[in-house]
């Protein structure tokens, strides 16, 4: 049973397979690297189903130990790396991480969360030198430690015997509470071995042609990011990453090494289009094909835009770390389309239905819960309530969105339910009113949410980060407000504006709610 990356090594093993800013790596060295990863991980006790936790920044070693993990059997657990060391201990302890590998430029954290007593459990702390020359600061004083280059060059370059599937298991956030790990069919622990990522990989295959490459320019640490570039990985392609979003920089890297495939979030979009004039006329794009867009719902006038300059390589698809890829569609029906999500892939059905779990009739908005025709599902790690909640029945889970299937079978996403306003019993839905104060000249940023109304229960408010030089008056609130009104009802126009510095979002770019409404709700009888 080859690894992964060996048939490549042997055809083609003086190309590139990885690169960084620090440097490349071909695809001889790339197995090598892997199977010294695996049998050292194994000489230092390391057994299937054990459990890692990677704190690492976009580099070549954070896919070197995807690799290993696809291959020792192991579940390894992406760190978003903005996390705080009491944050980190908690994903180690409910994790239950035997092993950490953390990288130099996140050291402090680490290091504090490791000597939390829910780090106690961690029997191996693997510490990746930063490549700026920052070392690994305090996590070389911890007796677990040893550093990552030591373990690969001590161990075999053999090939690895009894190799077993591991893959990933990632934490995402909910509307209370600690976020909770996804355990789906590539987590960790399963007897049938590697293949299947090659089936995962043939799955994304239809999204980003083989043998092309692909531009990492957003976290590692999230599953969009690491479906659309780990998984071409393994069906050959190569893989230029970035550890920090520059649009200019972006740009120029995409035709200096001949990008094929770049997935962006909303955000870097609209960070492309507010580029320095220059590095926008240098821009040729020639190489790439397709540029994939999702895991927040995108401004129409920011997508537009994109889509005029770019021209119909601009594609989206609808997924989540629960239900992978559920439905995509191209620049040109969604233009017919005027804000569809795509019809379903054939191996999806949806199913939309009421608040009692009853079907609606065909085009009415509803919950939307997903059935994967491959029979693959998804559990909450420690947590089958959730796990339950999230299911209508077995193989049929939700993930909290709101929409409908049109006459035509395209799919329309109304919003997250967890967002909705109701007001005087009226829903209203953020997504749409953001997406109108996107286009406002003054607006850099914007979220909408609902605040404690003594007769309507809610009512709408808008959170705006304002451009360079605009004053957050009551003059700006008001021209925000005539602009909203020209294109919404009434009821759904913001009632009040607050002006902040920035719209906090997470590392895939969606608005992170909950610290914005936080202060709204402080003392109210209530949970949101």
């Amino acid at each position: 049973m080859a690894l992964l990356t060996a048939n490549f090594a042997a055809e083609r093993g003086g190309e590139i397979a990885l690169i960084d800013e620090s440097g490349e790596t071909s695809w001889s060295a790339l197995d090598e690297r892997v199977n010294r990863l695996v049998n050292g991980l194994r000489a230092r006790g390391l057994k299937r189903g054990d459990t890692f936790v990677v704190i690492a920044g976009n580099g070549r070693p954070w896919f070197e130990i995807a690799l290993a993990c696809a291959h020792g059997g192991w579940t390894y657990v992406p760190a978003n790396w903005h996390f705080t060391a009491d944050e980190l201990a908690y994903l180690m302890e409910d994790a239950g991480a035997t092993l950490v590998f953390a990288d130099g430029r996140f050291a402090a954290a680490a290091a504090a969360a490791l000597s939390d007593v829910r780090g106690h459990g961690v029997r191996t702390v693997v510490g990746i030198a930063d490549a700026g020359g920052g070392g690994v600061g305090g996590l070389a004083d911890d007796p677990r430690f040893i550093g990552y280059e030591a373990l690969i060059a001590g161990a075999s370059a053999e090939e690895p015997a009894d190799q077993r599937l591991g893959g990933p298991m990632f934490y995402t956030s909910g509307t209370t509470g600690r976020p909770k790990g996804v355990r789906g069919m590539l987590s960790g622990g399963s007897d049938l071995g590697p293949e299947i990522m090659k089936f995962a990989a043939a799955g994304v295959a239809q999204m980003v042609p083989p043998g092309g490459r692909t531009l990492l320019c957003g976290p590692f640490y999230h599953s969009a990011q690491w479906a659309f570039n780990f998984l071409p990985l393994i069906g050959g392609g190569s893989v230029v990453m970035r550890h920090k979003f520059d649009a200019a920089e972006t740009l120029a890297a995409i035709d200096a090494h001949a990008v094929t495939t770049i997935h962006l979030v909303p955000t870097q979009m609209k960070r492309l289009l507010d580029a320095p004039a220059e590095a926008k006329a240098r821009y040729s794009g020639a190489s790439l094909t397709t540029a994939w867009h999702g895991a927040a719902p995108c401004p129409p006038g920011v997508k537009r835009d994109m889509i005029d300059w770019w021209g119909p390589k601009i594609s989206e698809y609808y997924g989540s770390t629960e239900g992978s890829i559920i439905s995509a569609i191209g620049a040109e029906e969604w233009l017919a389309r005027g804000g569809s999500v795509g019809q379903p892939f054939p191996t999806v059905e949806v199913i939309v239905v009421d608040d009692e779990g009853r079907p609606v009739a065909p085009g009415e908005e509803g919950s939307l819960y997903f059935r994967n025709a491959s029979g693959a599902d998804f559990v909450y790690h420690n947590d089958a309530g959730k796990t339950a909640a999230a299911h209508l029945a077995p193989g049929v889970f939700t993930t909290g969105d709101i929409g409908r299937l049109d006459p035509d079978g395209y799919l329309w996403l109304t919003d997250r339910k967890i967002d909705m306003i109701i007001s005087g019993g009226v829903n209203i839905y953020p997504a749409e009113i953001e997406g109108v104060l996107h286009l406002h000249p003054s607006v850099a940023d914007a979220a909408v949410i609902g605040v404690p109304d003594e007769e309507f229960g809610e009512n709408v408010k808008g959170i705006v980060q304002l451009r360079a030089g605009v004053a957050g008056d009551e003059a700006t609130a008001a021209a925000l407000r005539a602009h909203c009104q020209e294109t919404l009802a009434r009821y759904k126009v913001p009632k009040s504006f607050d002006f902040v510095e920035t719209i906090p979002r997470s590392g895939a770019g969606k608005i992170l709610k909950g610290p914005l409404r936080a202060p709204y709700w402080a003392g109210q009888d209530r949970r949101i």
